[in-house]
C-alpha cells in the first residue's frame, strides 16, 4: 500500500483539516438527530449535560488531572472517555424515573 500512502501525503495539510471538519461536523449533525427524534427526560438531559460537560472539561482543562493517580489520568485524560464513563455511570447510578415493568410477572 505505500503508493496509497504516498498519494494520502502529498494532499495539502489544509484539505486535510477540512475533510476531518466536513466529518466530524456530519457525525455530529448526525448525533443531534438521533437526539432530537427521542424524547427526552430530565434524567436524559442531565446525563447528556454532565458527560458533555466533564468530557469538554477536561480536553480544555487538563490541569484538572494532575493530582489523579496515572492509571487514572491515563484514562480520563480523553475527553471522550471521560465523557463515556461519566454518561455510563450516571445512567446506572441515577433513577430512572419510568421504572420498567417486567411484562412476565402479570
Amino acid at each position: 500500500f505505500p503508493s496509497v500512502a504516498g498519494v494520502i501525503q502529498a494532499v495539502p495539510e489544509p484539505v486535510l483539516g477540512g475533510a476531518a471538519m466536513v466529518m466530524f461536523g456530519a457525525v455530529a449533525a448526525a448525533g443531534i438527530n438521533i437526539l432530537a427524534s427521542v424524547a427526552l427526560d430530565r434524567r436524559a438531559l442531565l446525563i447528556i449535560a454532565v458527560s458533555l460537560a466533564l468530557g469538554l472539561g477536561v480536553s480544555q482543562v487538563p490541569e484538572f488531572l494532575v493530582h489523579m493517580p496515572a492509571a487514572i489520568r491515563n484514562v480520563l485524560e480523553s475527553g471522550v472517555a471521560t465523557g463515556g464513563i461519566c454518561a455510563v455511570l450516571l445512567n446506572w447510578f441515577l433513577p430512572d424515573s419510568h421504572p420498567q415493568q417486567d411484562s412476565a410477572a402479570h
